[in-house]
């Protein structure tokens, strides 16, 4: 009976898996000094447009877990990003929510997608007077 009810929710769960939206760009930041993820940070996202400029397609926040998944949505592998794009992390506020001050009042990652990758993750280490970023997978 409960291998029966296993896979009838397995079954039942598979439409979700299947349709479930997937995202080119994700970002997690960790808050070295704590040890602890960093939720509640203001992340922008901006595309350097062909003129040169900086125009912010997306506004989001870490979770709890210091995560956002979710800021390039794309359903086929034609329709990926690519370019050169920028994270912008609003560390001070963070901070002050801490009451810890911080010598960055916000911190700007700048990084080039290409149509031939399929996810990019963008992490960031955090202290108040100090930063690391790498690409993630």
């Amino acid at each position: 009976m409960f291998f029966i009810r296993k896979i009838l929710i397995i079954l039942i769960s598979m439409p979700v898996l299947l349709s479930a939206t997937e995202y080119q760009l994700s970002t997690h930041i960790l808050d070295i000094t704590s040890g602890e993820p960093a939720s509640k940070v203001r992340v922008e996202l901006y595309y350097l447009d062909k003129n040169q400029h900086w125009k912010k397609i997306s506004e989001k926040f870490t979770k709890l877990n210091g995560r956002i998944e979710d800021l390039i949505p794309y359903e086929k592998p034609e329709n990926r990003a690519s370019g050169i794009y920028k994270l912008k992390f609003y560390t001070k506020d963070y901070y002050r929510l801490h009451n810890i001050n911080s010598f960055y009042p916000f911190i700007e990652v700048s990084f080039e997608i290409s149509k031939e990758q399929k996810h990019y993750h963008v992490p960031i280490t955090l202290s108040p007077f100090g930063y690391s970023t790498y690409r993630g997978n």
